[in-house]
């Protein structure tokens, strides 16, 4: 049995880094709303459980409440943000507004270095986010940190091995974040880091294997990392009764059709089944503007032709798919939780109820880093593990407004270029993504003395843990300048190149 901590989710965009944190450490992490029920707490026989933040205000009327049962259970909590100022509230402090929001990089002063910060210094940079604070502690809880507009950025019961911090350690802003997480799991939990991926690779294929019994299983294979672990996990686990089915949308890179078969084909001897389904998905597609509806098309579209081709198949009753945990998170609350929905996938999202097929998604719970250490024990192919993410409704949501053969063309090749001038100057395997982004406008140009009026092309390049967070990445002038220089001398179309300075949050990785 390993152990596990259980996060309870107060709606933070963060929930999910905190999951990520305790697994970094090697210690199992289960997600579920605040509200679970006792009796699946007690079934989950957590070492510890984590509060997240959230955007509420505890002495809102209808806040996400902590039930007084979970602390009498004498287990181990950690508060962070509004998981503490809930546990506060509940134990019988007092939470009010602050006169002034803090947000963002607070220095912080450690006031006991026992427990929770031990072996901390005696400051550290805090990453805040709130714009309410504790003013009254419970009776038996005492002071641990401080800032210059925070009294209680940190506070417990020692006693009773109850903890909170008014900011968030799980952000990489946050130094000293992962030891304060540490801490806890080791110091106050007794933890053992007794999780390891291989141990999941081997309980993930036994479980296909008594899921899937004597059926066949179609894998939704895209070529990125996440699709292609999924189907060599998958085949460990059922070998010929697994038909990998790729299905070119014409929405893809320059080559990226004729690379994945050579692999597939090649090096890992799967059966696969190619697609050519361009013209389907760009008549669909035919003057759509709006991102969702175009995630929902290209989804729909998905799976209509995954069930097509079921059909073909005999004796199959299983679908799997490559859905990371962002991708949940990101789509719906992750096991019913109210953290917020950003934008749909089409992995995740509206899967229409006439499928016939039932979904295995054995990377539902993982980030992206984790499935690349799956891919490297399960030996795919530096260039499987190494590429580079890419969304599920692939260049549609690059393409800026409506997708046209034309524009999809131009997009292509300025891609190809860049992705050939990363490798060269070194940065492509250093950095989480870099890719264009077609805008639908045009700008007034001069070439060979002559006017143009050509389209705006979008650099984009950050640098991310697991693509929850991002910065981007500040590449220096001289490969900016050539990555401007080719695009606009070698992809007819293009006079313009713009460099994306944003970062994840407030921007989102992908401009759709």
């Amino acid at each position: 049995m390993k152990d596990t901590i259980l996060i309870l989710d107060y709606g933070s965009q963060y929930t999910q880094l905190i999951a990520r944190r305790v697994r970094e450490l090697r210690v199992f992490s289960v997600i579920y709303p605040f509200n679970i029920a006792m009796d699946k707490v007690k079934d989950i026989a957590p070492k510890g459980i984590i509060l997240s933040g959230g955007p509420h205000s505890v002495y809102e009327e209808k806040a996400p409440i902590l039930n007084r049962e979970l602390v009498n259970l004498g287990i181990p909590i950690l508060g962070i943000c509004y998981g503490m100022q809930i546990m506060v509230k509940t134990l019988g402090g007092q939470v009010r507004r602050t006169g002034k929001r803090e947000y963002g990089k607070a220095l912080m002063y450690i006031d006991n270095h026992s427990n929770i910060f031990f072996s901390l210094p005696s400051k550290i940079i805090s990453w805040m986010s709130h714009g309410d604070s504790v003013v009254r502690l419970p009776s038996g809880f005492i002071p641990l940190a401080h800032t210059e507009n925070t009294v209680f950025a940190a506070l417990g019961n020692p006693k009773l091995n109850l903890y909170g911090v008014q900011f968030h350690p799980e952000v990489v802003h946050t130094q000293q974040g992962l030891q304060i997480i540490s801490n806890f799991l080791f110091r106050i939990c007794k933890c053992f880091a007794s999780w390891h991926l291989k141990d999941f690779v081997e309980e993930k294929i036994e479980d296909i294997k008594k899921k899937v019994k004597h059926k066949n299983i179609i894998c939704a294979l895209s070529g990125g990392v996440d699709s292609s672990t999924v189907a060599v996990l998958v085949n460990r686990a059922v070998g010929k009764r697994l038909k990998c089915i790729f299905v070119d949308n014409g929405l893809l890179r320059k080559g990226e059709a004729k690379n994945l078969e050579k692999v597939f084909k090649e090096h890992l001897k799967i059966d696969l089944i190619s697609v050519d389904a361009k013209r389907n998905f760009l008549s669909k597609l035919k003057g759509v503007v709006d991102p969702e509806e175009k995630r929902k098309i290209i989804g729909h579209e998905f799976i209509r032709i995954f069930e097509e081709e079921a059909d073909k198949i005999k004796n199959v009753e299983y679908l799997a798919q490559g859905t990371l945990y962002p991708d949940v998170i990101e789509s719906v609350p992750f096991f019913g939780g109210p953290t917020a929905r950003i934008k749909s996938h089409h992995n995740v999202a509206g899967l229409p109820e006439r499928m016939n097929l039932k979904l295995i998604e054995p990377f539902r719970e993982l980030f992206k880093d984790e499935v690349r250490e799956i891919a490297k024990i399960l030996g795919l192919p530096q260039e499987i593990i190494l590429r580079q993410p890419f969304p599920g409704p692939g260049l549609a949501v690059r393409v800026i407004g409506e997708i046209t053969t034309e524009r999809l063309k131009i997009l292509r090749e300025a891609d190809s270029i860049l992705e050939r001038i990363m490798k060269e100057r070194g940065f492509y395997y250093k950095v989480w993504q870099s890719f264009c982004i077609l805008l639908p406008l045009k700008s007034v140009g001069v070439m060979g003395d002559k006017r143009t009026y050509e389209y705006v092309v979008v650099v984009r390049v950050v640098e991310s843990l697991d693509g929850m967070t991002a910065d981007w990445v500040k590449l220096p002038s001289d490969t900016l300048e050539e990555i401007s220089n080719k695009l606009i001398n070698q992809v007819k179309g293009i006079n313009r190149v713009v460099f994306d300075i944003s970062s994840k949050p407030p921007a989102t990785i992908e401009w759709e």
